[in-house]
């Protein structure tokens, strides 16, 4: 493969941290990827909103706390803008941030203690469409954000989805991957790209990871 190729497959990630040390560090890690260009850095929120506006990365990696405008309201702008798709990643696992990053239509979220070999990971699937959520937060999450905190969305016609994306609903609630989804329903993987795309849309959605929580607060799964 020529780097031009190499450069036209890669998966485009854009860092927004304000310290520089972590932004190298994340850079390095992902550096070492074949499959993964950091095409830019952003040290507050503001600038990452404006550097992926211009650059269209796949994936944006984005801390919470930062100057100005944070990681949360900046990734709500960067998702409702359709300029990317989002890992929230942060030093802090706090109850807070982890609903406000899936309120704000976060596909992802990590702790910056994450290893490098799941963080390029992460992105990998991130930037495929699947969402990933930190493993010590999972659990706590899917048992508590219906009954302490207020559904993400409560629809109104969940009758409005065919048969085959009420299943795909259920297969996000139990967590399964597009791949995982695949195998299950006995389709091809594009195809439930778009079942996945049309289950967001019929349901006002911003990520399966918002889909995953009303699958399980509608209780559609166990």
């Amino acid at each position: 493969m020529s780097a031009t190729d190499h450069r036209a497959q890669a998966i485009r990630v854009l860092i927004a941290d304000d310290h520089a040390a972590i932004r190298a560090g994340l850079a390095m890690i992902l550096g070492g990827a074949q499959d993964i260009e950091v095409v830019a850095e952003a040290d507050d929120g503001a600038a990452a909103v404006r550097k992926a506006a211009a650059l269209r990365p796949d994936v944006v990696l984005m801390d919470v706390r930062m100057p100005g405008t944070d990681g949360l309201t900046a990734t709500r702008q960067v998702i409702e803008a359709g300029t990317a798709q989002v890992i929230v990643l942060t030093t802090f696992d706090m109850d807070e941030y982890v609903y406000g990053a899936i309120r704000a239509g976060a596909a992802g979220f990590l702790l910056k203690s994450v290893d490098a070999p799941r963080l390029i990971e992460s992105v990998r699937l991130v930037a495929a469409g699947d969402g990933v959520i930190e493993p010590s937060v999972t659990r706590r999450l899917m048992a508590t954000f219906a009954t302490s905190q207020p559904a993400v969305v409560r629809p109104t016609a969940l009758d409005a989805l065919t048969q085959r994306e009420h299943d795909v609903l259920v297969c996000l609630g139990e967590g399964l991957s597009n791949q995982q989804i695949a195998r299950r329903l006995g389709v091809g993987a594009a195809t439930v790209k778009t079942h996945v795309s049309r289950v967001l849309t019929k349901l006002d959605l911003r990520s399966r990871v918002q889909a995953a929580v009303l699958a399980k607060d509608a209780g559609l799964v166990g």
